[in-house]
């Protein structure tokens, strides 16, 4: 069965529901054709930008349910789009997972850097996986931060 958003109590029954969207961030050509076909094949629909600001531009006009996030990107990199996300009061609320080879640890530096430097704190990502993605493990991570469970903290897997 697809993941499908649920449907509002006032829509009509024989409406059925789209299925979650996701769009994907990165820019590996072969890494964002991979994430993209494994939400695919899981029922999601997949939108792909090959950078942060594709990216953001995509993430305004297209409203994902959830966004996978590279950090290293040529132009605006992951981290600049990850800013842009937060500072939108719409897009804030969306889930974003990041997936990097950077690791965790340094991603949190980055952000306290960021915050110390703006005066404003950034919040940590919903999930963070540390590259090469397991298709299991994201889709899994996927379905939680969909279905809205568990803590920030809890979703870091390194």
């Amino acid at each position: 069965m697809s993941p499908m958003r649920p449907q509002p109590p006032e829509t009509a029954p024989s409406k059925s529901p789209r299925p979650y969207r996701v769009l994907v961030v990165d820019d590996e050509v072969h890494l964002r054709v991979f994430l993209a076909t494994a939400f695919r094949t899981a029922g999601y629909e997949a939108l792909m930008a090959p950078d942060g600001d594709k990216g953001l531009h995509l993430a305004r006009r297209q409203r994902p349910d959830l966004i996978t996030l590279d950090l290293m990107m040529p132009g605006q990199g992951g981290v600049t789009m990850y800013q842009g996300l937060q500072e939108d009061p719409e897009l804030a609320r969306i889930p974003v997972m990041v997936i990097s080879a950077v690791e965790a640890g340094t991603f949190r530096h980055t952000l306290r850097t960021l915050a110390a430097a703006r005066g404003v704190a950034l919040p940590m990502p919903a999930a963070y996986v540390e590259k090469p993605p397991n298709p299991d493990q994201l889709l899994g991570l996927a379905a939680e931060l969909l279905g809205g469970a568990a803590r920030t903290a809890d979703r870091f897997t390194i």
